[in-house]
């Protein structure tokens, strides 16, 4: 039959089919998670930007990792937590392809981001006389618009190559928002250009920021093995505990879910895995930083001893 006279898909429906007790109780469970984590981000970022004693780059950098995952998980919670009060579930075709774009852009740009800090973490250790000359302002910036930049061509290609597949039926993503392997499924044409491209993006962004991030760790345990004083050591790597906390949570679930070819792929393990790097992930990470952070701890109790003391007064 001529492509042109099938019915296209103008809708999507979304949500875990067959596992509805499952899924009443993830959306339960989502919106405690949802606010929790808005409000430890923006903590994290009110903090950074209202305190000069985090005025550095590190902090500049987790500030805006602290956007980045308020931005990703805003991508796709609101719309999933809107599902759980509709009898439908639907997400318009134009929806489900800005949502998918959206949400692999931040979280792209979020890997770039991460071999940043580990760069920063570098250079801090390894050159600490130089760092104010090569970690200035102008490099942050630089730094930054380099990763959404990165993150914007590493996705390119599968955007073009997946946004004129027809879909022509059924609609059903069996999955809590538009991943790209799911949506992908209901394409009524040869997907194999597309998955490939969706297979080496990734590839490529995951395995070859850990390289960056793998590379600038084997000089920083490098240097810190070469300190004298054991306090001095524990001082070194306490700044780089944080950070290697998250790159881990992050590397792990994401190259378990994307680099992997297509026949090794398990859809109930994707799609939990997916959970868990989106929204679970995420809000451990203000907490991540607040707690093994003795700055941030400092300037919270400050920031709630400033605030309490104006209530009473």
């Amino acid at each position: 039959m001529d492509q042109r006279n099938k019915s296209r898909v103008t809708e999507f429906i979304l949500g875990f089919q067959n596992e509805k007790d499952i899924e009443i109780l993830l959306y339960s469970a989502f919106l405690l998670m949802y606010m929790t984590f808005l409000i430890g981000s923006t903590m994290i970022v009110l903090l950074v930007c209202g305190d000069y004693h985090l005025h550095s780059p590190m902090y500049f950098f987790i500030a805006n990792l602290s956007f980045l995952e308020v931005a990703i998980m805003s991508t796709v919670l609101p719309k999933m937590l809107a599902n759980m009060f509709s009898l439908t579930r639907a997400i318009s075709f134009a929806g489900c392809l800005t949502q998918s774009f959206f949400y692999f852009l931040l979280g792209s740009t979020e890997f770039f981001i991460l071999a940043v800090m580990s760069f920063d973490r570098y250079v801090t250790i390894c050159n600490p006389l130089r760092y104010a000359m090569i970690i200035n302002k102008q490099t942050c910036i630089l730094l930054l618009l380099g990763s959404y930049v990165g993150a914007f061509l590493s996705i390119l290609a599968s955007s073009i190559l997946t946004a004129p597949l027809p879909f022509c039926g059924p609609n059903v993503i069996n999955h809590l928002f538009c991943d790209s392997a799911p949506v992908l499924k209901l394409v009524c044409a040869d997907i194999s250009l597309a998955e490939l491209a969706d297979f080496i993006s990734s590839v490529l962004l995951l395995l070859g920021s850990l390289l960056l991030t793998g590379v600038s760790y084997t000089y920083i345990v490098i240097t810190i093995l070469r300190i004298p004083s054991a306090q001095g050591r524990q001082k070194a790597f306490s700044t780089c505990v944080s950070h290697i906390t998250v790159v881990t949570l992050y590397y792990g679930s994401s190259i378990s879910i994307y680099v992997r070819p297509k026949k090794v792929h398990v859809v109930g393990v994707n799609k939990f895995a997916t959970v868990l790097n989106t929204i679970v992930t995420p809000m451990l990470n203000p907490f991540i930083y607040s707690l093994q952070n003795e700055k941030v701890k400092v300037s919270l109790r400050g920031s709630i001893s400033k605030y309490a003391g104006m209530i009473k007064n």
